[in-house]
């Protein structure tokens, strides 16, 4: 009798213990499980730029012999714009040329159009170079060396659009050198040589 009570006892110890284990892991008395962390976006990490170099300065006189080689090309297509027109208005002479350049081709343009012609096409100046650059003087002046190439240059009758009859012999493709001065204005030709010579 004794053992079976003993028994009974037990089982309702254990039982209450189980429902003890039971309640204890249901209640919210525990430490809450850690939450996993909150998602963060992805951080990116930014390396400091490269410093860019510091640009040596262009050489003065290489700068000089650009801007002076520009004015030249410039100068003769407005030399073309002043051949082509028979009114002498076309081509803005002042804006490139001064002195002796200036006027050469004011007064040549002038005596060609006095005779019934005009010019179609292109001068092509090739192969520009500065051949000296004396910057040191009052005025700046940069000498240039071309080949002037009048072949697709055409010299017609103004009156009629035929073209003009021109000594067989000469020269289409010339050595021609040319004087570029740095004035108030900028830079300006102020005389155009042609060589004599074949190039």
């Amino acid at each position: 009798m004794t053992r079976t009570n003993n028994r009974k006892q037990w089982r309702k110890i254990t039982l209450a213990c189980t429902v003890a284990v039971m309640a204890v892991g249901c209640t919210s008395n525990e430490p809450a499980s850690p939450k996993p962390p909150a998602t963060t976006p992805a951080q990116t990490t930014t390396t400091a730029p490269e410093p860019t170099p510091t640009p040596t300065p262009a050489d003065p006189a290489e700068a000089a012999k650009k801007e002076a080689i520009a004015t030249y090309l410039s100068h003769w297509r407005e030399v073309e714009k002043r051949y082509a027109d028979k009114t002498d208005k076309a081509g803005d002479l002042k804006k490139y040329a001064a002195a002796v350049a200036q006027y050469q081709v004011e007064r040549d343009a002038k005596d060609f159009h006095k005779k019934g012609l005009v010019t179609t096409g292109n001068i092509i100046v090739g192969n520009p170079t500065a051949i000296s650059a004396d910057l040191d003087r009052k005025v700046p002046k940069v000498v240039i060396s071309s080949c002037m190439d009048i072949t697709q240059w055409q010299t017609i009758h103004s009156d009629t659009g035929k073209p003009a009859t021109l000594p067989a012999n000469r020269l289409l493709r010339y050595v021609i050198k040319a004087t570029v001065e740095k004035w108030d204005k900028g830079w300006v030709v102020i005389a155009d040589e042609p060589q004599g010579k074949k190039c």
